[in-house]
C-alpha cells in the first residue's frame, strides 16, 4: 500500500467551508483507492503550521507529497515543504464554474503561482487541475506514488558487491560516489576469499531442505554432479546469510572464473533463487544492473532479471534476451517446467533452464555510457516461444523495430546488460528519472 502525504493550504479570506468539503472529497476518494493517507485533518492557513506537521511526517514514509490547494494562496508553504522531501510533489487545484458570482476558491491560481516559484528553483513537480472522482486524477497519483516509493527504496538500499568486476568489462564499472550522491545507493564491498571461506563452512545439513524444495521446481537435479550442485547451495545459503547480517538490498557477484575454479560450482543458481527472493542479483559484479533491477522490482512487487541482447532477427522483428541461468523461476513460463543444468562453457552446476514467460515487460538500464547517469527506458511483449538457446532465453518484440533498438545500443555504446520485469512501468520510469534530474533514452 503506497502513502501519500496530503497538505491541505488554504487562504481564511476564501470560502473555507467550500474549501474544507473538497479537501474531505479528495481525502475519501483517495482511501477508497486504497492509499494510506498521512498529513494534518484540517486546512493549513499559516506558514507558521508546517514545521509542526514536516516533524510529524518525518516519522512516516510517504511516497508522494499532495500539495492540495484548496484555495488560493502564495508559494510560501510549498517552498518550505519542498525543501524536505525527496519523493514527487503534486500541485492539485480544482475547476470552478463560472457563475458569475463570487470566484469561492481560485485555486488554479495557487497551483499557477507556486509552479513559478518552484520552476525558478530548480524544483521538479507535478500538477493536476481536476476534481477528486476524475479517473485521470487516481491513475496520475498511482504512478507518482509508485515511482516514489521507487525513489525511497532506492534512497538508503544497500548493495553487495562481491569481488571486482570482470577485465574489459567497463560497463560494469562501479560509481560508488555517483550512487550514494545521485540515488542514495551505498555499496559494500564484500571480497571472494572471504566470501568462499563462509561458503565452505555451510553445513550439509543446512542444504537439506533446499535441495528437496528445488527437487519439486526442476528437471534434472538428479543427474547433475551432486558435490558442485551443492556447492551452488552453500553458496546460496551464504549469500543469505551475508543480505541478512549487511541489511542488502541486492548483490552484484563476480560470478566466474573463481566460482567455477575455487568453489567447483556456477554462482546462477544462487543468484537466481535470492531474485526470487526479492533479493536482485546481477552477474559480472555489475552494480548498475543490480540497481536498475531494485528499481523495477520496486515498481512491479516482482522479480527483475538482468539479461544480454544475443540475437536479432530484422524480418521477424524480434530479438533474443539470454543470459546463463541466474533469472528467477517465477519468470518461467508454466506451461514447461524448469530444468536444473550445467553451464554450457564450464560444464558445473547449478543453472536455471527455462523460457521466459509471455508477457508485457519493461525494460531498463541505469547507464554510464556518456560517464553521467542516464536512465535507458524501454518496453516490449515477451512471445512464447520455443526455448532459444540454452540456459534463460525469451523471444521479445520490442514496441519500437528491432533494427532500431539495435541502432540506439550500438550509437549510444549502451551497456551489454539490461533489465526487466513483467508490466508496464515506463511512465513511472520518466517520473523518477525527473525527480533524480538523470536524463532519459529510449529504447
Amino acid at each position: 500500500m503506497k502513502n501519500i502525504a496530503i497538505i491541505p493550504i488554504a487562504r481564511t479570506t476564501f470560502d473555507i467551508p467550500y474549501a474544507t468539503e473538497m479537501f474531505q472529497r479528495t481525502r475519501n476518494v483517495l482511501s477508497q483507492q486504497g492509499f494510506s493517507l498521512s498529513g494534518p485533518n484540517e486546512l493549513v492557513t499559516d506558514t507558521a503550521q508546517i514545521p509542526a506537521i514536516l516533524q510529524e511526517l518525518s516519522a512516516v514514509p510517504y511516497d508522494l507529497m499532495v500539495l492540495l490547494y484548496c484555495s488560493f494562496a502564495d508559494s510560501s508553504m510549498a517552498k518550505q515543504i519542498v525543501e524536505t522531501t525527496s519523493v514527487p510533489v503534486l500541485l492539485w487545484a480544482f475547476p470552478e464554474e463560472p457563475t458569475g458570482g463570487r470566484l469561492r476558491l481560485n485555486s488554479l491560481c495557487g497551483i499557477n503561482l507556486t509552479g513559478h516559484s518552484l520552476h525558478r528553483a530548480n524544483k521538479a513537480y507535478d500538477y493536476l487541475y481536476t476534481l477528486p472522482e476524475d479517473p485521470v486524477a487516481l491513475e496520475k497519483i498511482s504512478i507518482l506514488a509508485n515511482a516514489g516509493y521507487a525513489i525511497r527504496t532506492l534512497r538508503g538500499a544497500r548493495i553487495g558487491r562481491f569481488g571486482q568486476h570482470p577485465n574489459g568489462f567497463d560497463s560494469c564499472i562501479p560509481n560508488q560516489d555517483g550512487l550514494l550522491n545521485k540515488l542514495g545507493v551505498e555499496l559494500v564491498q564484500v571480497e571472494l576469499n572471504d566470501f568462499f571461506q563462509r561458503v565452505q563452512a555451510v553445513p550439509q545439513t543446512s542444504m537439506d531442505p533446499i535441495h528437496q524444495q528445488l527437487t519439486q521446481e526442476l528437471d534434472g537435479l538428479e543427474a547433475l554432479d551432486q558435490p558442485a550442485l551443492n556447492g551452488t547451495l552453500r553458496t546460496y545459503l551464504a549469500l543469505q546469510q551475508v543480505a541478512q547480517e549487511e541489511n542488502m538490498n541486492g548483490m552484484a557477484v563476480r560470478c566466474w572464473p573463481e566460482f567455477f575454479t575455487e568453489l567447483g560450482c556456477a554462482a546462477c543458481g544462487a543468484m537466481s533463487m535470492m531474485t526470487n527472493q526479492l533479493i536482485p542479483c546481477s552477474c559480472e559484479a555489475d552494480i548498475n544492473g543490480t540497481v536498475t533491477q531494485l528499481m523495477l522490482q520496486a515498481l512491479s512487487g516482482e522479480s527483475a532479471f538482468g539479461t544480454d541482447l544475443v540475437h536479432m532477427d530484422m524480418a521477424a522483428d524480434t530479438a533474443v534476451l539470454w543470459h546463463c541461468g541466474l533469472a528467477p523461476l517465477s519468470m518461467a513460463d508454466p506451461l514447461l517446467k524448469p530444468r536444473g543444468i550445467v553451464h554450457t562453457n564450464r560444464k558445473l552446476p547449478l543453472l536455471m533452464e527455462f523460457t521466459l514467460k509471455p508477457g508485457t515487460v519493461t525494460l531498463a538500464r541505469l547507464s554510464e555510457a556518456t560517464t553521467q547517469f542516464e536512465l535507458v527506458i524501454g518496453k516490449g511483449e515477451m512471445l512464447r516461444a520455443e526455448k532459444q538457446f540454452s540456459g534463460t532465453s525469451g523471444l521479445i518484440r520490442f514496441d519500437k523495430p528491432v533494427s532500431n533498438v539495435l541502432d540506439t545500443i550500438m550509437s549510444h555504446g549502451l551497456e551489454h546488460h539490461v533489465s526487466l520485469t513483467y508490466g508496464n512501468y515506463t511512465a513511472e520510469l520518466a517520473v523518477i528519472a525527473r525527480y533524480l534530474k538523470i536524463p532519459t533514452l529510449t529504447l
